[in-house]
């Protein structure tokens, strides 16, 4: 099998994605001298580049391997919230899924880059978890996407910015179990042990260590325990555990490996969690083999650390370097 026609399985596949999303905002510029004022640089700024953030840049990259995404979460009734809305159709992403809400903020991340690297970074948000009127508007809006498109994976993208709740999380998890539909997590230690049943759990080394109540070593059998530890916990199919320059681990319950990482000149690793998210998800919901999604979601996601800033998958590089795993491990 080539990287072409295993790339082509994931192409239509229809994907739900519920969780946190936000505005990623780069301020631009060069620097050239030191301020009068205080001993900070001062940036002459060149231009404002918003991108789609969270959630929205999982959705990004299920669009970027040709699957069909569904964006549902909850967004300010503001002037970032309109702009979220309206990059989503030239993204590719359905918009009928976001809620616009009174009661919060949406959440705006703010870099500023001087001569290409990040100065400062400032965040507007509200962190809270969603009113019951929005929770309750936002589970509607999901179960009927869920009864009216032929949705084959449903993913929660959680940051902990309040729209995944105990009650959303719950709703939504079953709501999913009761069609048939995969689940996956990418979890956030407020919630981590809300994620009950699913089919694919996937934290960050961080995260499992913050999360386990024994150390946790980017080890094959320190990773074993901690697969064990959250199969007992959080009863997932499959655990992946994302190591970083590491690369990642994955248990499906039969076997368990460490697929190391290839070479990379990182740039920025914002936004490496949503593309091993939305390519695992799109790899186990076209039916693909354990050591393939491990691959793909591997090579996706350290292939966006080199570039800067929050950026989707390029399926050309991919293929290519999909061919050479291949070439290598069959």
């Amino acid at each position: 099998m080539t990287a072409r026609t295993i790339l082509k399985q994931l192409e239509n596949q229809c994907v739900l994605i519920v969780g946190d999303v936000m505005v990623d905002r780069y301020l631009m510029g060069s620097v050239t001298r030191i301020s009068p004022e205080a001993p900070v640089p001062v940036v002459l700024h060149h231009r404002t580049d918003d991108r789609l953030g969270g959630a929205a840049n999982v959705a990004l990259n299920v669009h970027a391997l040709g699957g069909q995404p569904i964006l549902c979460s909850v967004v300010g009734a503001d002037a970032d919230g309109h702009a979220l809305i309206q990059m989503l159709p030239d993204a590719g992403i359905r918009a009928d899924g976001l809620i616009r809400s009174a009661d919060r903020k949406t959440t705006v991340k703010t870099r500023v880059l001087g001569n290409n690297q990040q100065m400062l970074r400032i965040d507007q948000e509200d962190v809270h978890d969603l009113q019951p009127a929005d929770e309750e508007q936002l589970i509607g809006r999901v179960l009927t996407l869920l009864d009216e498109m032929p949705v084959r994976a449903v993913i929660l993208q959680d940051y902990n910015k309040g729209v995944l709740t105990p009650a959303v999380i719950r709703a939504v998890s079953e709501g999913a179990r009761q069609r048939g539909i995969l689940t996956a997590v990418d979890p956030k230690k407020a919630n981590f042990f809300a994620y009950q049943h699913t089919d694919l759990f996937k934290p960050n080394l961080k995260e499992i260590r913050d999360s386990s109540p024994f150390p946790v070593e980017p080890t094959l059998e320190s990773l074993q325990r901690a697969a064990a530890f959250l199969r007992k916990n959080i009863h997932s199919r499959k655990i992946m555990i994302t190591l970083s320059e590491k690369g990642l681990f994955l248990d499906d319950e039969t076997s368990s490996s460490i697929f190391p990482t290839i070479p990379r000149n990182v740039s920025d690793v914002s936004g490496a969690g949503d593309t091993v998210i939305a390519i695992s998800a799109l790899a186990l919901a076209a039916g693909l083999d354990g050591r393939i999604v491990a691959a793909l979601s591997n090579l996706a996601g350290g292939q966006v650390c080199e570039y800067p800033g929050v950026v989707p998958v390029r399926r050309a590089i991919l293929e290519e370097e999909l061919d050479h795993w291949l070439h290598q491990h069959t």
